[in-house]
């Protein structure tokens, strides 16, 4: 597989997006590509056999192989709800006014609100360009009879398993029966987010999993001293109560679970992009796959999601195949830093629609070879808190550091090059007082440049401000 430096990232096939521009008008369908988005739910950036050998995802592979993978993508927020609003909007949640997930319990008793009509969602802008535009599985973001409306098929937040692909798959038989126009379809599985249940079902008494010995990560023998306290809290008073002390074994049977749940998802993606090829439909086919967030997978001896920014929760996989007819080029792997936010307007751009003003940028230059874009310094993560734990944090991600500020709870600095796995937080050494000082004001330029500007509250429309959960409480 290629690999592309920050100088020759969007090198690749030079010329061809001139080319492409030159073949025909914009809004030509001749010479606009179908869409299909594959979106996972909780699947990290490194759960891909490409990444490591001890995940089964032979689709996948294959997508990768055949496309351009991103390896640092980071979502906008390590939630479902307020990420989805990113990826379907190019917006950053306090922009949507997604701020958690949504219909559970707030920290005031209320509860989180669907998405507002407001800014249009990608299917939406790709509608109203002339696509033929269709949803099925996981939507999470409520208003579903207003959102229904921005596409011509749909089943939001119908059946986000198998049935979500026999929806697919007779979509696409539909346009390649005949139907005229390009299309823009969005599946969305559920999975890997089933470890929840799962996870639920293990013990140090229960049935290994079938699979093999999975390597332990180095970060089993952090204790988290030195961290912010939500962190140990998370295992003591939240989700992770459950999970506090597990045993080694337990700890080794939800990674095999959790490993299950990809393979799982990756079937679903197998039968999409072998109907694509069956139905000569792949060379006219962009094909995106990306998920919302990660899972700690046990990393740092921490579960699914919560009051942490680690790698493990924040990147996600994105990968993009564009077909050879439209610039694209095969096994590419980029090394620079992407977010969710970049999705929307990378298929508009594609779409050759005009691109809306928004939080991210269009990759397709680098999809198709034309003029590089200036690459990222850094990226912006945010998070507001889950249900009724408020505890807000701000991240800003480079290709070497990473900072987090916590409302109430201090800060985290990591050496991403010497610590990969964020055991040592560096953010009371003395020696990295000037590192500390780029990283916050980078974070706080970051921030401003995105709009975030109330931090210091869990609602940004509550002007009373949001409670905290207590340092010590």
């Amino acid at each position: 597989m290629k690999s592309l430096s920050r100088r020759t990232f969007l090198g690749v096939s030079a010329g061809s997006l001139l080319a492409l521009r030159r073949a025909g008008a914009v809004g030509d369908d001749a010479y606009r590509p179908n869409i299909l988005l594959i979106c996972s739910d909780q699947q990290h950036g490194r759960a891909l056999g490409v990444a490591d050998p001890f995940f089964d995802t032979p689709a996948l592979d294959r997508l990768a192989k055949s496309g351009m993978w991103f390896r640092e993508a980071f979502c906008t927020t390590p939630q479902c709800s307020p990420s989805r609003s990113t990826l379907y909007t190019g917006l950053y949640p306090h922009r949507t006014g997604v701020l958690g997930n949504l219909d559970v319990q707030r920290h005031d008793g209320g509860r989180i609100g669907a998405m507002a009509p407001g800014p249009p969602t990608l299917g939406r802008l790709l509608k109203d360009a002339g696509y033929h535009t269709g949803y099925f599985g996981k939507w999470h973001l409520g208003n579903r009879e207003r959102f229904a409306a921005d596409f011509d098929a749909s089943d939001l937040d119908g059946d986000a398993h198998g049935g979500a692909t026999e929806k697919a798959l007779a979509f696409l038989k539909s346009r390649a029966d005949g139907e005229e126009g390009p299309f823009a379809l969005f599946v969305n599985y559920i999975n890997p987010h089933d470890i929840y249940g799962a996870a639920k079902e293990i013990s140090a008494d229960s049935p290994r999993p079938e699979g093999p010995t999975v390597p332990r990560p180095a970060s089993w023998a952090d204790t988290l001293e030195g961290k912010p306290a939500p962190q140990r809290q998370f295992l003591t008073e939240d989700q992770g109560k459950p999970f506090c002390g597990w045993p080694d074994a337990a700890l080794e049977k939800y990674r095999l679970a959790y490993r299950e749940k990809c393979r799982l998802v990756d079937h679903e993606v197998g039968r999409l992009l072998d109907t694509l090829d069956a139905l000569d439909l792949a060379e006219n086919t962009v094909v995106v796959y990306v998920s919302d967030h990660g899972d700690m997978d046990t990393h740092h001896r921490l579960v699914y999601k919560g009051p942490f920014m680690y790698d493990q929760l924040v990147r996600v996989p994105l990968i993009i195949r564009v077909p050879a007819r439209f610039g694209g080029s095969a096994g590419v792997r980029s090394d620079d830093l992407v977010s969710l936010a970049d999705v929307t307007p990378t298929l508009c751009a594609l779409a050759r629609r005009e691109v809306p003003e928004g939080d991210g940028m269009s990759l397709a230059p680098a999809l198709s070879g034309g003029v590089p874009f200036v690459p990222r310094d850094g990226v912006a993560v945010q998070y507001y808190g889950k249900q009724q734990w408020v505890n807000p944090i701000r991240t800003w991600r480079t290709r070497d550091w990473k900072y987090s500020r916590y409302l109430e709870h201090g800060e985290e600095l990591y050496d991403l090059r010497n610590d990969p796995e964020e055991t040592r937080n560096l953010a009371g050494d003395p020696a990295c007082s000037e590192r500390m000082a780029e990283m916050r004001a980078a974070l706080d330029g970051g921030m401003r440049g995105h709009g975030d500007t109330r931090f210091d509250t869990y609602w940004p429309t509550d002007r009373q401000g949001g409670r905290l959960k207590p340092k010590n409480g």
